[in-house]
């Protein structure tokens, strides 16, 4: 069974791992994925970036990271949302992805904003956020570099 819970510091080891296993990531990436997890550790204060764990058995399975766009009113980034390899195709994707949009809703958001890479490697991801009714909004060509399109998916919810 899936639980989902606030961030604690002992997350940190067990996040970078997940980043570095899936094998998604660049070493540049999980760095400023890391930097956004020890903002929310040691940073009580910051009300920019929120993270929720997603656990089975008292083992880390998966994170979301996401907070409240500066100067909108109701919407909401989600900047990093990963699963462990061997925990992917089991629903702890989509477990994360509804607590966050539950948790926005709570909070009167009305829209949810997803990037992602245009690259096939992202593909899974892509149709992720398909089957959970994301819609590309925008794409910006060789935003990352020289054909990687950056894609920007949205949710708005009821």
């Amino acid at each position: 069974m899936v639980t989902i819970r606030d961030l604690i510091q002992a997350d940190r080891d067990p996040i970078n791992r997940i980043l570095v296993e899936t094998l998604m990531f660049t070493n540049d990436e999980v760095a400023v994925a890391l930097e956004l997890t020890d903002e929310v550790i040691f940073n009580k204060e910051q009300k920019d970036y929120i993270v929720h764990v997603a656990e089975i058995e008292g083992h880390v399975a998966g994170y979301i990271c996401y907070g409240p766009t500066p100067v909108t009113q109701s919407t909401y980034d989600i900047y990093w949302i990963a699963v462990a390899p061997h925990m992917q195709q089991k629903g702890v994707g989509k477990k994360l992805l509804d607590f966050v949009e539950n948790e926005v809703a709570s909070k009167k958001g009305r829209l949810i904003i997803i990037e992602t890479s245009s690259q096939h490697k992202y593909e899974p991801t892509r149709n992720f956020y398909s089957r959970n009714h994301y819609v590309i909004e925008a794409k910006i060509k060789d935003f990352y570099s020289e054909n990687d399109d950056r894609l920007i998916y949205i949710k708005r919810l009821k």
